[in-house]
Parts: C-alpha cells; structure tokens; sequence
C-alpha cells in the first residue's frame, strides 16, 4: 500500500471520528444512532460526568493541601510605624520592621494525621463517585435507547392491527354487501377498528415522547429524527445469583463510598480528640528593621520549640468528640444498611432478568399460536362457519400477544443493564476510549508511512 493510500485512510478516519465526536445537529435533521454512537455522545454532552470530575478534582486538590501541611511553612512580615510625642511634636520617629519565620509541626496529637485521612477518604469517596456516574450514565442511556425501541415496536404493532381491522372490515362489508352476514357484523368491525386506531394514536405519541427523552440524554435537538439499530433481542445471560452478589461486594461502588465514609469519620474523631493533645512545632525567625525604608538591617533572630495544650475550653472539645463520635457511629450504620440495600437490589434485578427471561420463551410460542389462530378464524368466517366475534377476538389475542412478546424482551434488556449495574461492572469514558483509538491508529498510520519511505529509497 503506498503513501497516497495510506494518507487517503487517515483523512477518512479522521472524518469519521470529528463526525462521531460532533455534538450539534441541524433542528428537524434524521441522525442514524447506535448505542455506542449514544453512549459517546451522552458522556460528552451530559453535565453529571463534567459535575462528577470536578468534585474529583476539588477533592484531589484538599487531599494535596493536607498532606502538605506537615512540611515546613515560611511566612514573611513587615510593619512600618510612625510616632511621636504630643509634648514634643517636631520629635516623629519611623520605624520599619521585617520577620521571615519557619514553622514546622512536631506533634499535634493526631491532627495532622486525622486531617489527612479524612482527605484521604474524601477523595476516594469521589474518584468512586466518578465510576459511580459512569455507570449509571450507561444505565441512562441504555434504559432511554431500548424505551425508545419498544415505543417503536408497539407503534408498528399498533399501525399492524389497524391494517388488519381494516382489511377485515372490507371482507365484512363485501359480505354484507352481498347479504351473506347481517349488519352488527359491519358496525363491530367499524367500533374495533376506532379502538384500534385510537391506540395507534396512543402509541405514536408514547414513541416521540421516548425518542424526544433520548434527544436530551444524548445532547441533541429535541426535533431531532433518530433512527436506532434494534437491540431488542435476546442474548444468554451466564452468571448465576451468588456470582452477581460477589461480584457486587468487590465493585459496587456505592459499598466502596460507604466504607470511605467510615474512614473519612475516624479521620474526623481524630482531629476532635487532638483538641485534648499537645501541640508541638518548632520554628527560626530572622527580625530585621530600621527607622528608613525597607527596614532591612539585621536586628535580631529566635529559634526554638513551641508547646501548645488546651487547658480549659468549657467543654467545646469533648462536644466535639461526641460530635465526632456520633458521626462515625452514622457512617457505620450507613455502611452496613448499603450493603443490606444492594444485596436486596442485585436479587430484584437478577429475578427480574430470569423472569423476564422464561416470558420472551413462553410469549414467543404465544405470537406463533395466536397468529394460527387468527388465520384459522379467517378462513372459517370467510367460510360461513365462523363468527365476527371470533375474527376481532383472535385479532386482539394476536396483537396482544405480539406486545408481550416486545414486552418481555423490554424487560430482559433493562434488567440486564439494571444488574450490571446493580453488581458494578465498571464503564469506561467512551470519549476517552476514542480519543485513545485514534492516537494510535495515526501512530500506526505513520509508522506505516515511515515503511514505506524507506522501501521506497
């Protein structure tokens, strides 16, 4: 493959990421969507991962600080005075003075330390809250793309019974014209039909409002066409209940907060106990002044250790404990309802998935009964030997049977999402996936460029 060529795929690839990353759409324009296309789009536009990232970085940036505090702090101080004496008012004096100090902090009775794992925590607690909104931004968007395709299957059901009522009521009306079947017959079929298209309406509504909720979440104008790829199917799920419930004990990032929640209380109880602790710092001071400006002949300078002890405060440190202590037992008990909570979340979502799993079985075989039957009452009315009730009734039985059926399949798909979610597999940043396959896709285009260079030489 030569440069020409290789270039011409980069240019190609480069397009197609710029139009994947696009976030802007025409108002009233058909965009063809996909679920990773959704998920891309949604990581890129929605606020709550931006929101998620910064408390990230503000807690990253207060962890810093805390660990930063044990070392040595110089601070620096100048005074410039004027006085003079009301007896003699000719007799002014300036004086200008400088102190440069280094502080260090020796022992503060666990304050330092208490402060630091607090940060600690707090900052964990976040760096699982960004998985925690990655993951449930998946759970967003696949829950709103597969609402928008079941909108979408029961729209064609809808618009799939109307067809047949109305090619069921111009039989009946044939017949009728002929005098083969009585009136009552023509008019059931009239008021079935109406019904029917009364849901049609009902359901065409439902699909817009589900595709304008999928605009939103994934950043587009709310007149936007979309056109999904169905993903409404059916594929095996393997892991058994004990498996998801493990597995949810290691990843579940709400656990993972809970118990960064404790520790971040015992980081606070330390820093309230070191109330009733020494404090103990060492520091050198370097005093300089003058009576001109700037006061920079060297006058004088301290070292030495600082002992510092709460003697007596009316009892605000031992509040503070209890405060403290409070807190922490909260943490505690906080930690332990979590873990009741998503234990009982993984069951819901894993019966749901099974349940959910035995109807897309039991109603697949229903569509295929129902639309016998639908046929056989057909032919036995065109036949003389069938009722109009029994026509409409298989009619309703079919398209009943049919939504089930899409029902079913709704429901084992968000359950899927809800579990997985549920027990915590972890979703990625898309966009960063992206932008990390395109780094090394041009990498490989230039070295693939370099080869050839040099064959050609």
């Amino acid at each position: 493959m030569n440069r020409n060529k290789l270039t011409k795929r980069f240019l190609l690839l480069s397009a197609a990421l710029t139009m994947a990353l696009g976030q802007s759409a025409f108002a009233g324009e058909t965009v063809a969507l996909n679920l990773d296309d959704a998920m891309l789009r949604a990581f890129q536009t929605n606020p709550t991962v931006s929101i998620a990232q910064y408390e990230l970085d503000s807690a990253r940036a207060s962890y810093n600080a805390a660990r930063q505090s044990r070392g040595i702090s110089i601070s620096a101080n100048h005074d410039s005075n004027r006085s003079g004496n009301n007896d003699a008012p000719k007799n002014i004096t300036n004086t200008h003075s400088n102190t440069l100090t280094a502080a260090l902090p020796i022992f503060t009775g666990g304050k330092l330390s208490g402060s630091i794992k607090q940060a600690k925590a707090n900052y964990q607690y976040n760096e699982v809250g960004v998985q925690r909104t990655y993951n449930e931004m998946r759970s967003t968007v696949t829950d709103g793309y597969f609402n928008m395709l079941q909108a979408d299957n029961i729209q064609k059901l809808s618009a799939e019974s109307v067809t047949r009522l109305e090619d069921h009521l111009k039989n009946v009306q044939a017949q009728y014209d002929v005098g083969v079947v009585a009136k009552v017959d023509v008019l059931r079929s009239q008021v079935e039909l109406a019904n029917a298209k009364q849901t049609l309406i009902q359901a065409e509504n439902a699909y817009q409002v589900a595709e304008a909720n999928m605009n939103k979440i994934v950043g587009l104008p709310m007149d936007t066409t979309l056109k999904l790829d169905n993903l409404l199917v059916y594929n095996a799920y393997d892991k058994n209940m004990y498996d998801c419930l493990a597995y949810a004990a290691e990843h579940r990032p709400e656990l993972m907060q809970a118990k960064y929640g404790v520790d971040a209380a015992k980081g606070a109880l330390l820093v309230a106990r070191s109330g009733h602790m020494p404090q103990v710092s060492a520091s050198a001071t370097q005093a300089l002044g003058s009576d001109h400006w700037l006061g920079d002949n060297r006058t004088k300078w301290y070292a030495g250790i600082n002992v510092k002890m709460n003697v007596f405060d009316t009892g605000v440190t031992l509040s503070k404990i209890h405060g403290a202590e409070a807190d922490l037992k909260k943490a505690e008990e906080t930690y332990r309802d979590t873990v009741n909570a998503v234990n009982l979340d993984v069951r819901s979502n894993y019966l749901g998935l099974r349940e959910a799993e035995k109807r897309i079985s039991t109603t697949k075989l229903a569509v295929e009964q129902a639309d016998e039957d639908y046929r056989i009452a057909q032919l036995r009315y065109m036949s003389g030997v069938g009722t109009n009730t029994d026509v409409l009734d298989a009619q309703v039985a079919l398209t009943q049977a049919k939504t089930n059926y899409t029902k079913a399949l709704y429901d084992y798909n968000t359950s899927k999402t809800a579990l997985e979610t549920s027990i915590g597999v972890p979703m990625s940043n898309p966009a960063t996936a992206v932008k990390v396959q395109a780094a090394k896709t041009a990498k490989a285009v230039k070295a693939a460029e370099e080869k050839t260079e040099e064959a050609a030489k």
